[in-house]
């Protein structure tokens, strides 16, 4: 295979991948010998937790925000991360956004971090105007092919429909899980006992 058919073939199979994520609504299977194992599903559906002997280091995720800065899940160890998965052109992340937005502003001085994931929006303009239509000032990431979601193993808390929203430890590692789109007091839910772990 010649490498200009190699550099076709990556984004072509991110962007499917994206695709694919966005139809899909199903939740992990805790009994998986793939990768993290053990995390606690909420009867109700869509919620899920991991205790701490069970949590699976979160990937690298990194790259450019939607105001060409750069960001690094790593930039923030030490703190509790809230990842959101989002789109524009995604009415459940509507409905879910200013619930973001307050939780942030809630607990943005309590060694918490908000970093989005944008994905799918062909043009990162759209997203500008998301953000400026809810208010949302914590940053996201523009990732328009699915590249940086990719990196979250199968069989852990990852990123399996769209919205979807993640607690990150303050050692790196993937505690709690929303894939549905959720309300500021289910995230307080997930986001309160994280934060009275031991630093």
């Amino acid at each position: 295979m010649s490498g200009t058919t190699r550099r076709y073939l990556r984004p072509a199979a991110a962007l499917a991948a994206a695709a694919a994520l966005a139809l899909t609504g199903c939740t992990a299977d805790s009994g998986s010998s793939d990768g993290q194992t053990g995390f606690i599903s909420d009867p109700k559906g869509g919620l899920d937790t991991a205790p701490v002997a069970s949590r699976q280091t979160a990937p690298a995720i990194s790259g450019t925000t939607l105001h060409g800065d750069k960001a690094a899940l790593a930039d923030y160890r030490g703190k509790i991360v809230v990842l959101n998965v989002w789109g524009s052109w995604c009415n459940p992340c509507r409905a879910e956004a200013k619930g973001l937005q307050e939780v942030w502003s809630k607990y943005r001085d309590q060694d918490v971090q908000f970093l989005g994931i944008n994905t799918r929006d062909p043009d990162v303009n759209n997203a500008v105007r998301f953000e400026d239509s809810f208010g949302i000032t914590y940053p996201s990431l523009y990732d328009p092919d699915g590249t940086e979601i990719l990196k979250f193993p199968k069989g852990s808390l990852n990123p399996q429909s769209i919205p979807t929203t993640i607690v990150v430890d303050r050692q790196g590692r993937l505690a709690a899980r929303s894939m549905r789109p959720i309300s500021a007091e289910d995230l307080e839910k997930l986001l309160q006992p994280v934060l009275a772990e031991p630093k």
